[in-house]
């Protein structure tokens, strides 16, 4: 499952306003929501906490996410899957939004099975038990977003 959203109008009234002048919050969410379909619980809470009180590094932040991200020599599909695997490796809760981004940009289930197979390798038994359940909770997700018609 994923994590409680925050409560954004708590935020503008205990810590502060969003403050970015150069880029507005529903523009850095508008790079989720392509990416992975939704804005990430986490990710909301960095972009309106560290917007309101540091803008100037959540615009560092992003720009060295996108850079890192979204390299010249890997395409979408392939970046997302390598971090499903790196952070299923690192039994990080963070793997599952890869691994929804990852079939955003066209993954088969089958290409996301051998990201698991290689972690199963050298991460043993509990990797693939998990690399399973993400699966799973990705489908799912997958097919809520279809009810839901988004």
């Amino acid at each position: 499952m994923l994590p409680k959203r925050i409560n954004r109008e708590v935020v503008d009234s205990r810590i502060g306003a969003y403050a970015d002048t150069e880029h507005s919050l529903d523009e850095r969410a508008a790079i989720y929501e392509e990416l992975i379909g939704f804005v990430p619980p986490r990710i909301e809470a960095r972009l309106s906490v560290t917007g309101a009180l540091d803008p100037k590094l959540v615009d560092l932040q992003e720009k060295m996410r996108e850079h890192a991200m979204y390299p010249k020599c890997f395409d979408v599909k392939t970046a997302q899957m390598m971090l499903f695997g790196m952070l299923l490796m690192d039994q990080s809760d963070a793997a599952v939004l890869h691994g929804i981004a990852a079939r955003r940009a066209g993954a088969s289930w089958e290409e996301m099975q051998a990201v698991v197979s290689l972690c199963f390798l050298f991460r043993g038994l509990s990797a693939a038990n998990r690399g399973a359940e993400l699966m799973a909770n990705i489908a799912d997700h997958e097919a809520r977003q279809e009810q839901a018609g988004k």
